[in-house]
């Protein structure tokens, strides 16, 4: 999921050279929000990975 961000702010870096403002923001909404769901699926990983080791 992290390498579908980075590849939709890459979209959103060169449609932004271009000009592009319309292809810019909605390829940098998708990548904020798919950074957004790598983080709280990391940090849920994590808490578990922390609680299972407690174990």
């Amino acid at each position: 999921m992290l390498h579908y961000a980075a590849v939709f702010f890459v979209i959103a870096i060169v449609a932004a050279l271009f000009g592009f403002g319309g292809i810019a923001a909605g390829a940098a909404e998708i990548a904020k929000v798919l950074f957004f769901i790598f983080l709280v699926l990391f940090v849920v990983s994590l808490v578990a990975g922390l609680f299972r080791r407690g174990r």
